[in-house]
């Protein structure tokens, strides 16, 4: 049998939250093949099975968090495959047996559970499908909180079938369930879409059925019912736990304030941001005047659209312009540690993109290698798996460098956070047309040009002043040296 363990996904990962199990106990599972996903406050990422065989045993439930190295699966590698099948079988049978003995006695009185890891809190769970964000319990944590259910989940449930048509159909029918819940569930006539589950990943858990059977009986207003757009506070409470987007914000009735739970995410950027801000910034502003690149795009955009399927933006050039920079001043390209200054010979740009509850920094690897047109696919590819939940292993930790595109949504002059342990950060603020002097034959002229500011971000301990304005100046140099013929392809 191989141990599946948890993968650090970054630098200064510590732990990951098991977002869901794409494969389930019994399934065979190639190598390389995605076996999980795991959220950790950087990123969501899939992760591949490290082995070929037949997933035998999933030792931490999703959403729950462990930290780096913790055992999570067990797989029977090819070639022990009808051991690992007859084991599989027996094994789950005793465990559905189990689930149901344990859920049937759940009601009169429960033993302490194994201390396999943490799950998260129901009311952080609830964070939206879109974002993939769960939140997490105390970390270092080693078991489980211990559950007390309800006195009255047995006296709840009525002797007789209660109409599958008095509950309407909001929760998800694929939604995941223990046997035991799935027997309840046909002991009581009801469809897993009229149940609203409030587990890790959108579970459906016993006192969600106890829940709904009761809402039934009395005839109050469903669960399913509660979680439509005509929105009480329960519902309130898990679009808070999304994250702060203030256009899905829904107060209860009769509050004027309203607590936003942290999501994982939001609890990473605000600890790496923490950190950030204990090193040192300096910072280096320049106007680039970007003229011929605003041209040299224009002419291309359309042809390169009709044959790459996607547009030609300006970041590509950008990301090049900083490799020929990085090139000449090896100490930008670098991580600080507390020996020292750990100068980097590839060249990894981390590019910024904004989520739906926070931001993501996945890394394109070599750019020095890459054309403007593969630099374009590989950051347009990278930045679309980033907002839907689809980055590799290899897409996260590793950069030497990042670039923010803070003009994307019009900002003209920002002041960025270094991504440490790196020891520079760049930002393209939006492009406008600004009235300049220029140099002529006849003398200085006033002329309408597009305008980029750029800022640079330096660690004071790795750079000084001097060497990041030397820097941005061959950044600069290199976007107002594009000519019509500079080659794309």
């Amino acid at each position: 049998m191989a141990k599946v363990t948890m993968p650090q996904l970054g630098e200064s990962v510590a732990e990951g939250t098991i977002g869901k199990w794409l494969k389930q106990p019994g399934d065979h599972v190639a190598k390389y093949e995605p076996l999980l996903e795991v959220i950790t406050d950087k990123v969501n990422a899939e992760v591949p099975s490290p082995f070929e065989g037949t997933l035998v045993e999933i030792l931490v439930e999703e959403g729950a968090t462990v930290p780096n190295n913790a055992e999570i699966a067990v797989i029977a590698e090819a070639g022990a495959s009808a051991e690992a099948g007859a084991s599989v079988e027996a094994g789950a049978s005793i465990e559905a047996g189990a689930s149901v003995e344990a859920e049937a006695g759940a009601s009169v009185t429960r033993g302490p559970e194994p201390t396999r890891a943490v799950p998260a809190p129901q009311a952080a769970q609830a964070a939206p499908e879109p974002a993939a964000i769960v939140a997490h319990g105390p970390a270092g944590s080693d078991e489980r909180p211990e559950r007390h259910e309800p006195a009255t989940a047995a006296s709840a449930a009525p002797t007789s079938p209660a109409a599958p048509a008095s509950a309407p159909f909001g929760g998800d029918p694929d939604a995941r369930m223990t046997p035991a819940v799935r027997r309840l569930l046909r002991e009581h006539d009801l469809q897993p879409g009229q149940v609203v589950g409030t587990g890790g990943g959108g579970r459906i858990t016993r006192d969600d059925v106890l829940a709904l059977v009761e809402a039934i009986r009395t005839g109050r207003a469903t669960p399913a019912a509660a979680s439509t757009p005509a929105a009480t506070a329960p519902a309130a409470a898990s679009t808070a736990a999304a994250g702060p987007s203030s256009s899905s914000i829904v107060f209860p009735p009769g509050s004027d304030e309203l607590l936003l739970p942290m999501t994982q995410m939001r609890k990473g950027i605000a600890a790496q941001m923490t950190r950030a801000l204990a090193v040192p910034h300096a910072y280096v502003h320049l106007e680039v005047d970007v003229s011929n690149l605003v041209r040299l795009r224009e002419a291309n955009k359309r042809a390169y659209q009709a044959r790459e399927g996607i547009s030609l933006s300006y970041v590509p050039f950008v990301v090049k312009a900083c490799v020929e920079a990085l090139r000449r001043h090896s100490t930008v390209n670098a991580h600080w540690t507390d020996a020292g200054l750990v100068v980097k010979r590839r060249i990894n740009v981390g590019v910024a993109v904004a989520v739906d509850d926070g931001l993501l920094v996945p890394v394109v690897r070599d750019v020095d290698q890459l054309s403007i047109s593969g630099l374009n696919r590989a950051i347009a590819d990278v930045a679309a798996r980033a907002r839907a939940n689809r980055l590799r292993l290899d897409d996260v930790g590793g950069g030497t460098f990042t670039v923010d595109n803070t003009g994307w949504l019009g900002s003209i002059l920002t002041m960025p956070i270094i991504n440490v342990p790196e020891v520079a950060i760049l930002t393209m603020e939006a492009i406008t047309k600004r009235a300049v002097v220029v140099e002529s034959p006849e003398g200085d002229m006033i002329a309408i040009r597009p305008i980029m500011n750029m800022v640079l971000g330096i660690d004071h301990r790795a750079n000084d002043g001097a060497g990041g304005a030397a820097f941005l100046r061959d950044v600069k140099s290199s976007l107002e040296a594009i000519v019509p013929e500079t080659a794309i392809n």
